[in-house]
């Protein structure tokens, strides 16, 4: 996806996340980050959208950034759009190939942060929405391909690995509206994402989108046809959890 693509998809999915999140109340739990209710979801993204912009503004190369203290509940929602729209503006005005520091590989600062904030905020607008118990507004076919890509070839490709298997495990992944196949095994070293060709575990067919949150734990692979042995999913379900740095 071009820079571009990424930084439309971070505007609108930014736009989207306020509106859901007011609709569920502060005091709504978040049923796919059962920990937080929607105020600590909001604080969450508005705290990394300031983190991120002010790596891109200050092109810091350094993670020497403390996060911003949210306010209180009637301010809430004012703060985390400012962030949002510091956020997008940030990366519009530095464009595609600007130095700043990531933790994932990227073409560059500016070329990362766009790519990870853009995920980072659909993933989190659909926690917004399940929390409000409204529809979740629908994710673009590339795009969420794109997510996938970045959860298993980028997060789960980092080396030590917190997710290994004395005994590999295997699943595969076939999106029915673009042209996308993986397969993933984890062993002793961790996962490893190729395109699938052969044989896995188990194989799920769905549309990319519910690819994309099966992968971020956002959909219960139960939910979505499967052949195979489902344990595998399991595995992935019960231990994936990111870590950013």
């Amino acid at each position: 996806m071009k820079f571009s693509a990424y930084l439309d998809t971070l505007d609108r999915e930014g736009t989207l996340l306020a509106p859901a999140a007011a609709r569920s109340g502060w005091h709504a739990k978040v049923p796919s980050c059962p920990e937080w209710t929607s105020r600590e979801l909001v604080q969450h993204i508005g705290q990394v959208h300031r983190w991120a912009g002010d790596h891109v503004m200050r092109q810091r190369t350094e993670d020497d950034i403390d996060l911003a203290e949210p306010p209180a509940d009637d301010a809430l929602l004012a703060w985390y759009a400012d962030g949002h729209a510091r956020l997008v503006n940030a990366l519009r005005e530095a464009g595609p190939g600007a130095p700043a520091w990531h933790f994932l590989p990227a073409p560059s600062g500016s070329d990362f942060w766009v790519r990870r904030q853009a995920h980072e905020t659909a993933i989190h607008r659909v926690d917004a929405e399940l929390a409000a118990g409204t529809p979740l507004a629908p994710i673009e076919p590339d795009f969420a391909a794109d997510g996938v890509d970045e959860v298993l070839s980028a997060f789960y490709a980092r080396r030590p690995s917190r997710m290994t298997s004395a005994e590999p495990f295997s699943f595969g992944l076939i999106a029915t509206d673009v042209d996308r196949r993986w397969l993933t095994v984890v062993d002793a070293d961790g996962p490893a994402t190729t395109s699938l060709d052969g044989p896995a575990d188990v194989i799920v067919t769905a549309t990319a989108a519910d690819l994309y949150l099966l992968v971020w734990n956002r959909l219960d692979h139960r939910d979505l046809p499967a052949d195979g042995d489902r344990a595998a999913l399991d595995e992935w379900r019960d231990r994936a959890h990111i870590v950013w740095s």
